[in-house]
């Protein structure tokens, strides 16, 4: 019977910490699926969860949006924006906010409206910044230029995610 409350106090304990959910991209109590970025110049992806799973491959650019679909441990299983999926360390991710642009070619615009003016054209798998995002457009720093696109033209971002 003791057995069996000590097993209660630790299932108890576990759903609070798993329900107190922060936004760390590395934090295994934050929601799945969820946005994060990586955070080096070179992240090797594995096959598994863990340094005896071998190499597929390697993001090779730092700040790329990155959506973590499951988790084990202290390994992540991400996918990127071309669908491809594997596993990296927590370590290597980012809670900082990214996406990377969609469709082709695409305006940035000084206001978060289609009639605003060009801040600047964006080709197709460049990375910005996010930095807030309301209905149907989102703010984003992008080569050092501020300015607004729709988010159905970005990946990293959900529809209807509010982002301050």
């Amino acid at each position: 019977m003791v057995h069996l409350f000590r097993l209660l106090a630790l299932i108890i304990t576990g759903v609070t910490l798993a329900g107190a959910g922060t936004s760390m991209a590395g934090d295994s109590r934050s929601k799945l699926p969820r946005f994060a970025s990586i955070r080096a110049a070179e992240v090797n992806v594995r096959t598994g969860p863990g340094v005896r799973y071998p190499v597929e491959w390697v993001f090779v650019y730092r700040n790329m949006p990155v959506e973590i679909i499951a988790e084990f441990d202290t390994w992540r299983k991400v996918r990127d924006w071309d669908g491809t999926v594997g596993w990296v360390h927590r370590s290597m991710l980012s809670g900082h906010r990214s996406a990377i642009v969609t469709g082709g070619q695409q305006a940035l615009r000084r206001f978060a409206e289609a009639k605003s003016s060009t801040v600047a054209r964006v080709d197709e798998r460049v990375v910005g910044k996010l930095i807030t995002c309301r209905k149907t457009w989102c703010r984003l720093e992008i080569a050092g230029k501020r300015g607004w696109m729709k988010r159905t033209h970005l990946w990293g971002v959900y529809n209807g995610e509010k982002l301050k």
